[in-house]
């Protein structure tokens, strides 16, 4: 029989194997030296984006909380493997950014699921804060409109502005280079291309 943790890592096993054959990569994207996709282009930064959601253990997601740092969110959905895969991806940023960046997942699922999503947060043992998203954000309205696709990616800069949107899995290079592009985009480092 197998237990719930080699289920998921099973699962998580294909989807990685899915992701490094170029599924869910968001197409027309400008290939890199090495083929693969680069993240969506930065958005041009307005005023701060507000938004607030509790996590599963009640700490607070929100402008507030995540300022003065590099913020990157994912926008998943726990039975799709691909974002299975992304939230290793983002746990790996995690580990090696902290204190630099602050790293959130929210979770498109209706309210009724959180026990499951409480499931898979234990499975995985996230390092990092996970929150139920709200009727709104899942109907891709809300502080983050047009987001309800999963898995997707925003990172906001420190101020809390959004300066790159990304629709589909980024692998753990694509996320390290969002987060330098987003630092050099804030003058928080130099571009040395």
């Amino acid at each position: 029989m197998m237990t719930p943790r080699l289920l998921l890592g099973s699962g998580l096993l294909f989807g990685l194997s899915v992701c490094a054959a170029g599924c869910g990569s968001s197409a027309g994207a400008p290939p890199t030296p090495a083929g693969r996709p680069t993240a969506s282009p930065a958005v041009l930064a307005g005023p701060p984006v507000s938004y607030a959601w509790t996590d599963l253990r009640g700490r607070p997601i929100s402008t507030e909380a995540m300022a003065g740092r590099i913020t990157v969110i994912g926008f998943i959905a726990t039975y799709d493997v691909l974002c299975q895969a992304q939230v290793r991806f983002l746990e790996n940023l995690h580990r090696e950014h902290v204190p630099r960046v602050n790293v959130a997942v929210v979770v498109l699922e209706a309210p009724e699921n959180k026990p499951m999503v409480q499931a898979f947060v234990d499975a995985l043992e996230l390092p990092f804060p996970v929150a139920m998203a709200d009727p709104a954000t899942i109907r891709g309205e809300g502080p983050f409109a047009g987001l309800h696709h999963v898995p997707a990616i925003v990172v906001l800069d420190r101020d809390g502005r959004e300066r790159l949107r990304h629709v589909g899995a980024l692998d753990r290079q694509g996320l390290e280079d969002a987060v330098v592009k987003v630092e050099i985009g804030s003058g928080l480092k130099k571009d040395l291309r």
